[in-house]
C-alpha cells in the first residue's frame, strides 16, 4: 500500500481509527498526505447496507467529507510505547485479581475463608503450607503453592512496569508539570500525556473532559435541558485513573483552606462525595490539557477559575 501511496500527490485521507491506524497515519504523513483519523461511532451513521469493505470504504469517505466531524490525532511512536506500557499493566492487575478471586475461592471449598484483600491471602498461604494439621491433601498444596508463585509473579510484572512509568515521568518534562497538579502522580500523568499528546487536538478544556466522558448526558429537547449522569465516553482506563486521583484530593481537601480545597469542600457539601470527585476529576482534565496545551505549569492560584 505504502508504494501506492507514494507514487500519488498530496491527498486528505480519511481511515477509521482502528488498530494499526496510528503506523498507517504516521507513514503516510511522512509522505505529505494530510491524514484523519475518524472514530467508529462517527462513521458508523453513515454506512448503507450490510457491512463489507466496500459499503466500510464509503462510508469513510462520507465521514470525511462531513464538517464538524470528531478526528483522532495520530499517536507518536513514543505516546503509543507509554501507551502499550499501561495496557500490559492492566492485563497483569486485571489477572491477579483473577488470580486472587480463584484462589479464595477454591480454598472456601476447604473450609478455609481469608478475607478479601491481596496481602491478606499473600501472608495466609505460606501459613497454610507450612501447616501440617491443615485438612489440606498432598496434591492441593502442590496446587496451592503454584498458585503462591504465579501470583509473585504477577507482583513482580506490575512492580518491573509500575517502575518504567515513574522513570518515564521522571525523564518526561510534561509528565513533571503534570505531576504538580493535585490529583496527578507519575501513573495518571503518563496516561493523560500519551493519550492527549501536546493537546492541539483539541480547542478547549471542555472538550478533553468530554471525551473521556467525564460531562453529563443530556436528553434535552424543545429548549428543556434535561442533564443526566456523565457519558462515560472514551477511554475508560484513563478516565478511572482521572477519578482515583480525584478521591485522593478530595479526601485530602477536609481542613484545608486553599482556594482548590474550599472548592471541592464546597461542592462536596452541596452535591455530595461522588458528585465532588466526579467534578475535581473533570477539573484535572481540563487543567492538564491547558498544561499540554499552553507548555505552562500548574498555578494555584488560578485553579478555581480553570473550571
Amino acid at each position: 500500500m505504502l508504494p501506492f501511496f507514494a507514487q500519488l500527490p498530496p491527498l486528505h485521507i480519511a481511515m477509521e481509527a482502528c488498530s494499526g491506524a496510528h503506523y498507517w497515519g504516521r507513514e503516510l504523513k511522512k509522505m505529505g498526505h494530510e491524514v484523519a483519523l475518524i472514530p467508529p461511532q462517527y462513521v458508523k451513521p453513515y454506512l448503507r447496507g450490510n457491512k463489507n469493505d466496500f459499503n466500510d470504504a464509503r462510508a469513510i469517505a462520507e465521514a470525511g467529507t462531513r464538517p464538524g466531524i470528531p478526528t483522532t490525532a495520530i499517536k507518536s511512536s513514543e505516546e503509543q510505547d507509554i501507551q502499550a506500557l499501561h495496557r500490559i499493566r492492566s492485563q497483569c492487575q486485571k489477572d491477579r485479581t483473577a488470580l486472587i478471586n480463584s484462589t479464595r475461592g477454591l480454598l472456601s471449598e476447604y473450609g478455609i475463608v481469608i478475607p478479601k484483600g491481596s496481602h491478606k491471602l499473600r501472608r495466609r498461604i505460606p501459613e497454610l503450607l507450612e501447616d501440617a494439621d491443615k485438612a489440606l491433601s498432598f496434591s492441593f498444596r502442590l496446587l496451592l503453592a503454584r498458585r503462591y508463585e504465579q501470583l509473585v509473579e504477577l507482583d513482580g510484572h506490575i512492580a518491573f512496569y509500575t517502575d518504567e512509568l515513574e522513570k518515564y515521568g521522571r525523564q518526561n518534562q510534561a509528565c513533571q508539570r503534570l505531576q504538580k497538579v493535585p490529583g496527578f502522580g507519575p501513573i495518571v500523568s503518563s496516561a493523560f500525556h500519551s493519550a492527549i499528546g501536546d493537546g492541539r487536538h483539541f480547542s478547549k478544556g471542555r472538550d478533553v473532559s468530554a471525551s473521556l466522558g467525564l460531562v453529563p448526558r443530556q436528553h434535552s429537547s424543545g429548549g428543556k435541558n434535561v442533564l443526566l449522569g456523565i457519558s462515560k465516553r472514551g477511554d475508560r482506563y484513563l478516565r478511572s485513573l482521572l477519578v482515583h486521583g480525584a478521591r485522593a484530593v478530595v479526601n485530602r481537601a477536609v481542613g484545608k483552606d486553599d482556594r482548590l480545597s474550599r472548592w471541592v469542600n464546597r461542592i462536596r457539601e452541596k452535591r455530595g462525595w461522588n458528585k465532588a470527585v466526579v467534578a475535581m476529576a473533570n477539573k484535572m482534565a481540563r487543567m492538564g490539557w491547558a498544561i499540554l496545551r499552553y507548555n505552562t505549569t500548574y498555578q494555584p492560584l488560578s485553579a478555581e477559575s480553570a473550571y
